[in-house]
């Protein structure tokens, strides 16, 4: 079993930054093959995908609604994964859930292409 651990969120306002973290452990696990993914849900929303590292190689992949504003980025001697998010506008308000794809491929979007889940931390955007 893989366990996710998100911290870091919080109320912020706009044009500020924040950073979360998702510490990923597992007895006996390691996860250089996997994919890892920070997603958002906003109430009455679906999950979106933000955006994707591959452990073993650290190549980035983003969606257009956050590319150039959020860097995602891993620590692998602490087995975590960063989300810095800049220029933070009200519109990024949501509860914001890093996930892991044990077999997932490199540029994997879709929330059923991961395996495990974080219980998520909601990141509060004031005008």
């Amino acid at each position: 079993q893989v366990q996710l651990v998100e911290s870091g969120g919080g109320l912020v306002q706009a044009g500020g930054s924040l950073r979360l973290s998702c510490a990923a452990s597992g007895r006996g696990r390691t996860f250089t093959s996997y994919v890892m993914g920070w997603f958002r849900q906003a109430p009455g929303k679906e999950r979106e995908f933000l955006a994707g590292i591959s452990w073993i190689s650290g190549n980035t992949y983003y969606s257009d609604s956050v590319k150039g504003r959020f860097t995602i980025s891993r620590d692998n001697a602490k087995n975590t994964v960063y989300l810095q998010m800049n220029s933070l506008k009200p519109e990024d308000t949501a509860v914001y859930y890093c996930a892991a794809g044990r077999s997932a491929a490199w540029g994997t979007v879709r929330p059923r292409g991961y395996d495990y889940w974080g219980q998520g931390t909601q990141v509060t955007v004031s005008s």
